[in-house]
């Protein structure tokens, strides 16, 4: 009657992939969770979808939670308005509007200046120096050298020290990894942020023609097939689950009787990477970056290309050589003190993490499963395990799942709902956030792995 427009929430719940009545709901948490969200709260200042969806794995989340908020707001060698804006900057090369529009809220709120927004090029020399490095990280890691740690660190007046560098690196990584999450788990943006209202009139209906076109057929299409997945026989998704499950049997019985040779081991490794760069999403369509996000970051058209494309060799990364355990994790612990530490715990529980259930199965040891995954997605990376099998990831990992899988690592903005329903069909919706907690963490390890290395390379 005043001519007041009231928002209303554009879609249901945290998730566009998981049917909001099978998200937990706040209010109905327990113990623990109540814990998590009080913290994310106090922290983040509101309490994000981000987290009510990765609340399905408490231990992670507060992990994760520890890691960020250390990260964003304790001691450490970069200001705080800097730390937002290099959040930016990394989000934005994924175009995840998502976290570009929180970040951009917590720059200004930290007083930040308002121009630097306008584009990079009005941020300070020092941080557009730092675009070339956030470009490589986030699409071809691989191709980081010591060469380009020596510019950042040699540009007289706009120079980065050793301990500014490495805490710009930990969070760019941070915040492409977490664009990976966004779009994996189909992140709905808050009510109060841009594309999570609209001042639609209510229909007859209850959504209106513009919804349709829109692709939002309103809240029961959603809730029609079970999981709000793609309808598919239970039988034919029953023997999805046992067929894998026999698989893993299988290959636990081979390991115990024969082991593979070196030279065999290796083969079968570069045949893995070879067979990785014909994955590709079908969507395969160019998804065109928004004036608003592309402002943040240079070379807009620089994505990821599969490393061995175009007659370009790179040379295998051998974890023996240089690891996160041996290597990184004590060079970032020492010049960024507590960090190394939270990122090694993260990775561990990531990586460790299991409930030793699959779908409707009760102990089952899945750590096979979760080490396929983890290495597969590094073999993507062109990082080599030499003790690892590489045959086992054909066996237990099929296409589709490769499919999401590359997609959510390399080219996140790219993920659709069809690609989460089409993988796992049987599997709960947490165990499939789980899965996306594991490409998080191998994914933010693998370009932590090269520009470590890479600062190593420079130090020596």
């Amino acid at each position: 009657e005043l001519g007041i427009r009231i928002p209303r929430p554009l879609g249901h719940g945290p998730s566009r992939f998981i049917p909001e009545k099978e998200t937990i709901q706040v209010g109905k948490e327990d113990a623990t969770m109540h814990t998590l969200f009080a913290e994310s709260f106090a922290t983040l200042g509101r309490l994000d979808n981000v987290t009510l969806v990765m609340v399905f794995h408490p231990q992670y989340l507060e992990s994760f939670l520890k890691t960020q908020h250390y990260l964003l707001q304790m001691d450490g060698p970069l200001p705080l308005h800097y730390r937002h804006y290099i959040g930016i900057m990394a989000a934005a090369r994924h175009q995840c509007s998502y976290l570009v529009n929180l970040h951009v809220n917590d720059f200004l709120h930290v007083g930040g200046d308002p121009k630097w927004l306008n584009g990079l090029e009005n941020a300070p020399q020092k941080l557009q120096n730092l675009g070339e490095l956030n470009k490589m990280l986030a699409h071809r890691p691989w191709l980081i050298t010591k060469e380009h740690i020596e510019q950042l660190l040699k540009t007289e007046e706009n120079s980065w020290s050793l301990a500014e560098l490495i805490h710009a690196v930990v969070l760019l990584t941070h915040y492409h990894s977490l664009a990976s999450f966004t779009f994996g788990c189909g992140i709905s943006p808050e009510i109060d942020c841009e594309g999570g209202h609209t001042f639609r009139p209510p229909s007859v209906s209850n959504y209106c023609i513009c919804d349709i076109t829109n692709g939002y057929h309103g809240v029961d299409e959603i809730h029609a097939s079970p999981a709000g997945n793609i309808p598919v026989s239970s039988t034919e998704s029953v023997c999805e689950v046992e067929a894998l499950m026999e698989k893993m049997k299988q290959l636990q019985e081979c390991r115990d009787e024969e082991e593979a040779s070196q030279e065999e081991m290796a083969t079968r490794f570069e045949r893995e990477k070879r067979e990785s760069m014909f994955v590709c999403s079908s969507e395969d369509e160019e998804s065109a970056a928004t004036r608003d996000v592309s402002r943040h970051f240079e070379d807009t058209s620089y994505g990821y290309k599969d490393f061995s494309r175009h007659g370009m060799h790179v040379p295998t990364f051998r974890v023996q050589d240089y690891s996160w355990e041996d290597h990184g994790y004590s060079l970032v612990n020492r010049l960024y003190p507590d960090v190394g530490q939270l990122l090694d715990e993260k990775f561990h529980i990531a990586y460790n993490l299991t409930y030793n259930t699959m779908a409707m199965h009760k102990d089952v040891d899945t750590s096979m499963l979760r080490r396929a995954i983890w290495n597969y997605i590094h073999c993507m990376f062109g990082i080599r395990y030499d003790d690892y099998d590489y045959g086992e990831i054909n066996q237990l990992l099929d296409r589709s799942f490769k499919v999401y899988i590359k997609t959510v690592v390399c080219t996140p903005e790219k993920t659709t709902k069809r690609m989460y329903d089409s993988f796992w069909r049987q599997f709960e919706h947490s165990e499939k956030v789980h899965v996306n907690l594991l490409l998080v963490e191998a994914r933010m390890q693998a370009e932590l792995l090269y520009a470590l290395r890479a600062i190593t390379r420079y130090m020596t």
